[in-house]
This record gives C-alpha cells, structure tokens and sequence, in this order.
C-alpha cells in the first residue's frame, strides 16, 4: 500500500459540481492499493499516518514534533489506483493496482481503522472510484510519500546495498 502525504492548510474533493469533503488543517492523502495488500498493509498505513510528525512544536521552536493527533487536525483520504502505475514506454500501465471491489473493501478498512484509531469526525475521504478534483492548499510544501513494503524486513542483498550507500555518505 502507498500514501502520498501532504500537510494541508486546507483540501477539498468535488465530484463534478458536488463537493464531497473538505478539510481544514490536517493531511490529505493519496492512497494506493497493491494486489497483495493484505491487513498488515492497513495497520502500517494508519499507524504511520496517526503518528508521523510533520508539525513544528505548539511555540514554533522545533521542527517535526507534533503529529495529526497532536494539532487535533483531519485527514481527507482518496483512492488513488495510479499510485502502483508502471510505464510501457509512455502508455501507464495499472496491473500492479489491485482490483476496483476488493480495493474498495481494503481502502474501506483503512478508513474505519482511521476512524476507531482517532477521531471519527476528522476522517474523510472522497468517492470512491470516481473522477475527482482534489483541492489542495499544501502547508510547506510538506510531502511525505509511505510504502508499506518498507514495514518489510530487509533482505540480505538489501541491508548489503543500504549500508553500501550509507558509506558513500
């Protein structure tokens, strides 16, 4: 599963002339979901998306103390299949995207994990399915993108290019 985030001043998502949600400060986020995503996928996301620190301390004096709990803000989630596109030459390609109904049902355990994790009335999302405008104020710019592959403990070929590039440093 992969969340683009973005501390927001304010979003909005519109449905042709209708306005479907709208937040004030807080986080919108792009959510995409992979064929194998399973509820560990979910639990990673909302944890992270409770928890990751993107605001300056209540005085300003520190950067990147306070998370979306602490500012008592919201959250405006929209699906978003092209997250998992890859390129065939220049034409997208979305088999890596889950299916439409099955995504519908893991994306809606995302939000209800959101809604029993924090406060019901500061999660909202947009149509699910459907061609949205997203109105996005982004505060910053901050933009956080999140990989729940990256939950995942490293391979040994992996931990060995890591620390290859943390050497390089």
């Amino acid at each position: 599963m992969r969340a683009v985030i973005q501390r927001v001043l304010r979003a909005s998502v519109r449905v042709g002339d209708d306005l479907i949600s709208s937040i004030d400060r807080g986080l919108c986020v792009l959510i995409g979901i992979t064929h194998d995503d399973d509820p560990s996928d979910v639990d990673y996301i909302v944890k992270k998306l409770l928890s990751i620190r993107l605001w300056p301390s209540a005085d300003g004096s520190k950067n990147w103390t306070r998370n979306v709990v602490e500012i008592d803000g919201s959250l405006l989630c929209i699906s978003q299949f092209t997250l998992h596109a890859t390129l065939k030459g220049t034409k997208p390609d979305f088999h890596l995207s889950m299916s439409g109904e099955q995504s519908r049902v893991v994306y809606e355990k995302l939000l209800s994990q959101l809604k029993l994790s924090y406060k019901s009335e500061k999660i909202f999302d947009g149509q699910f399915g459907a061609m949205m405008n997203v109105n996005i104020e982004n505060e910053g710019p901050v933009t956080i993108i999140l990989d729940s592959r990256s939950k995942k403990p490293m391979t040994t070929t992996t931990a060995a290019a890591a620390e290859a590039n943390a050497n390089e440093d």
